[in-house]
This record gives structure tokens, sequence and C-alpha cells, in this order.
């Protein structure tokens, strides 16, 4: 099944810093990612990654999530994202799950980055999990997004060495040196239309 976005239009969901999103902000300023930014959407009115959209000049929208439920903030970023006339979703940083509401809006079209190597360590507190089991190596993973937490279909992933003398911080540090690389080539390799989903693998075609 083609992976096909209708078009090169972005809408980046963040709830905090917004690391990722300044990387891939930079690399499309910079022409080094064909994609346009329609819209940073953000649950956390205090984000800074927020805060920065606006001072790139983009259309920065909060939709607060407090007190609602999941499918109605949902069906709001939908309105939202649709409004944008957004193809392909990004998640960076984005700590919310979503429910079929947006996943059936967008079917193979959110992407999101997770700083393990997955099938390995989903959820939180990664780099702990990675470090107490003892790994050798982690790294990240960009996937395609659906029903089961951290587990869509991988896109791209990126391996890190871990030290002996890591501690989680550490190791998260340049884990994310490799997350703000390979997001960026993940977005393009959808964006191009040319890649597919084969059962749980996609794959890129020449």
């Amino acid at each position: 099944m083609k992976i096909r976005p209708r078009n090169r239009r972005i809408g980046i969901l963040l709830s905090g810093r917004g690391s990722n999103f300044e990387a891939i902000a930079a690399n499309v300023s910079e022409g080094k990612l064909w994609a346009e930014i329609a819209a940073v959407i953000s649950n956390v009115e205090s984000a800074p990654g927020l805060a920065r959209a606006r001072d790139r000049g983009l259309n920065a929208i909060c939709i607060p999530s407090k007190g609602k439920s999941r499918e109605s903030f949902d069906a709001e970023l939908v309105r939202a994202l649709t409004a944008a006339d957004v193809g392909l979703v990004v998640l960076a940083g984005f700590m919310r799950i979503f429910s079929a509401v947006m996943l059936q809006a967008y079917p193979n079209l959110i992407l999101n980055i997770h700083p393990s190597l997955l099938p390995s360590f989903p959820g939180r507190d990664v780099q702990q999990q990675a470090l107490d089991h003892g790994v050798k190596f982690s790294g990240c993973t960009v996937h395609l997004v659906n029903e089961a937490l951290d587990g869509g279909p991988i896109v791209l992933q990126a391996v890190v060495p871990v030290m002996d003398t890591d501690d989680a911080d550490a190791l998260a540090a340049r884990i994310l040196v490799q997350e703000h690389r390979i997001f960026s080539e993940a977005i393009d390799l959808v964006l191009s239309g040319n890649c597919e989903l084969q059962g749980r693998r996609v794959r890129a075609n020449q």
C-alpha cells in the first residue's frame, strides 16, 4: 500500500520545548527539507515550542486538552489540521495518545519519533530503561502512528552506542543529535510518495 500524502504541508504537534520542531523548521528554511510547515499545534499554551513557532511567524495554535475527552480533543485537532490543509502530521514531543478519531482522519500519515530502537523500550523513561537493561546500543526510531503505543511500522532508525560512563541525560543528549537528523529524512521520504507499507514494513522505492 502506497503511503502518499496529498501535499507537502506538514502539521507539527508538540507539548514541550520543541527541539525536534526547531530542527525540522531549520531544515525547511535552509532548503534541506522540501516541505511547508502549515501549522504548529500544542495542547499546552506555555510550551516553549509554541512560542518558538510564533517567533518564526508560523501558524501557531493552542488547543487545550485539559478536561476534554480524548475523542473531543482529537476532533478539534482534526478540524484545525484540515483547515490548514495538512497532508502529513508530525509529532515532535506531543504527549498524548490518539483516539480512532485522529487515526482515521490521517491513516498512516502521522509520524512520531521515539528515543529508542523500537520495539525495545516503548513508553517513558526510555534512556533509563536502556541503562537498566545494560544494552550496548540504543538510538531512535521514526515510526508511523497506529493504535499501539510506540508500536507502528518503522520508517527509519539510527543507532547510538551506550557508553559505560553514560547516565540517562548523557545518553539522551547523544540520541537527540540523531533524532534531529533522521526525523527530517523520514519526513522527506514519506512526503516524496516513494514508500509503501507492506505488512509492518515500510519500503522505499528507488
